[in-house]
């Protein structure tokens, strides 16, 4: 089969990836499916895997295979429990992999924080190539009425967007700032817009800008810039750190600044006065919990998301890396092998 490796972790204008296109197909252990790769998202966590910024966790060659927005078509099972996943069903696979399902984190329903937690595309290897495994009961059931193509963003950027938006702790009709405007933001904007929200975008793209226009944005501007109101909550999807300033001054009292990447530049030195005061709020986000993924999912089958996606073939992963770095389009890259 053919699929892509990290060789050397570094600028992804340097060609870090190399294409491998007589890899043996993976058999699935254990309470694992073997997935037949229908479609990958290109998500900017793959940037920092491929460039180094995530440190590498299969080193020796050939390297890791990126990719953790991943639908597939179930072709084998492994031995044991197949959490009802059967041959020629369609599943997905999505950054988290697995977790020990004993330590603290995961008996309090946060196995996002399991120390123990490994994850696809960085751990194991993803869904650049035309097979992957993944452990049954970390795969996803797919909701219907959408492409192979929309559905995987929807296995990150709309996973972690939701994730981002719980822990910004919109009030309901509130007034949400989105610092950023790609795969993830255009997503998450569409559920806080189905649930009352006003919503306004900072983002630097003309292609984003449009795009936040004509899924309903109330205003848009630079991602600088200030909002025309107060904001009862905000989220970072651009992973610049200079940006949490701008955006906590945008906050209201009592607002929340969600930071949603898994990488950010460094933040410069904060005021207290003008930054935090008034119980304003900075928070983090890691990962998901299943079950917060398959609230999110079922919400999707609920309400079609318009979902905006370029594909990609397979053989052009290095060149989607490259143009995802580069802001050259809005929505989501995604990879059709």
């Amino acid at each position: 089969m053919r699929a892509w490796h990290v060789e050397t972790p570094g600028p992804v204008t340097g060609r870090p990836l190399r294409l491998h296109p007589d890899d043996e197909v993976p058999r699935p252990g254990p309470g694992e499916l073997l997935l037949k790769v229908l479609a990958c998202g290109v998500c900017r966590t793959d940037v920092h895997v491929t460039e180094g910024d995530l440190p590498p966790h299969r080193p020796t060659p050939p390297g890791v295979t990126p990719g953790h927005e991943v639908v597939g078509e179930v072709a084998a099972v492994g031995e044991g429990d197949a959490a009802g996943f059967k041959t020629g069903d369609r599943a997905g696979a999505a950054w988290l992999r697995q977790t020990d399902n004993t330590c603290k984190f995961c008996l309090r329903d946060a196995e996002n924080l399991c120390p123990a937690s490994l994850y696809t595309g960085w751990d194991a290897n993803g869904g650049y190539a035309e097979y992957m495994t993944v452990p049954a009961a970390y795969a996803h059931r797919l909701p219907r009425g959408y492409s192979d193509a929309e559905l995987a963003p929807l296995l990150c950027a709309g996973i972690i967007g939701y994730h981002a938006l719980e822990r910004a702790e919109l009030p309901p009709g509130g007034r949400l700032g989105l610092y950023g405007f790609g795969g993830s933001a255009h997503l998450a904007a569409q559920v806080a817009l189905a649930r009352g929200a006003t919503v306004h975008v900072l983002t630097r793209g003309a292609q984003a800008k449009r795009l936040a226009r004509e899924l309903g944005a109330a205003s848009v501007g630079d991602a600088a810039d200030m909002p025309p109101e107060p904001l009862d909550a905000a989220i970072l999807f651009a992973p610049v750190g200079d940006l949490v300033l701008p955006a906590l001054a945008a906050l209201d009292r009592g607002g929340t600044l969600a930071i949603a990447g898994i990488a950010l530049t460094d933040i410069p030195p904060l005021n207290y006065e003008k930054h935090l005061f008034q119980e304003r709020q900075l928070r983090s986000t890691t990962s998901n919990t299943r079950a917060s993924a398959r609230e999110f999912l079922g919400l999707a089958a609920e309400h079609k998301l318009a979902v905006t996606v370029h594909p990609y073939p397979l053989d052009a992963a290095d060149r989607a890396l490259r143009d995802l770095k580069a802001g050259a389009f809005d929505g989501a890259a995604v990879l059709i092998p």
